[in-house]
């Protein structure tokens, strides 16, 4: 069984979302999804959730295409759940191209850089909600 992990935090989930998973999920036959927790994006990222992790987490396990949900609690984590979860690919979306190519490195994982759903994102429709 190959197993494939991803990493974000999903808030106002979106077709964008879905298909970045859909697209990882063909890359193995298990996908873990790591969860970004609150605290995690408001200290780290600096982000507020509109949705908080127990809704963003009910809403991805509705989703076919993952198999199971864990908290990501920091920046150093991947590295660490990758042989805990026995991953083979570790899949982020292309806006990260090249910051994850170290955990080639450090594990026995590949990491795919999979290309985004160009007129869609979190981020813009947050904007364009300000808008009305």
């Amino acid at each position: 069984m190959k197993r494939v992990i991803t990493y974000g935090t999903f808030d106002l989930l979106h077709y964008g979302h879905i298909n970045l998973l859909r697209r990882a999920k063909e890359q193995g036959d298990y996908l873990i999804v790591a969860l970004s927790t609150d605290e995690f994006n408001w200290k780290e990222k600096q982000k507020k959730c509109y949705f908080d992790y127990a809704k963003r987490k009910q809403l991805l396990e509705a989703i076919r295409y993952v198999d199971l949900v864990i908290p990501e609690e920091g920046w150093g984590q991947k590295v660490k759940d990758i042989p805990e979860y026995h991953i083979d690919t570790f899949v982020m979306g292309d806006d990260w191209a090249g910051e994850f190519d170290f955990i080639e490195d450090q594990t026995d994982a590949t990491v795919v850089y999979l290309p985004r759903t160009p007129e869609v994102s979190t981020t813009q429709i947050k904007n364009d909600l300000k808008l009305n």
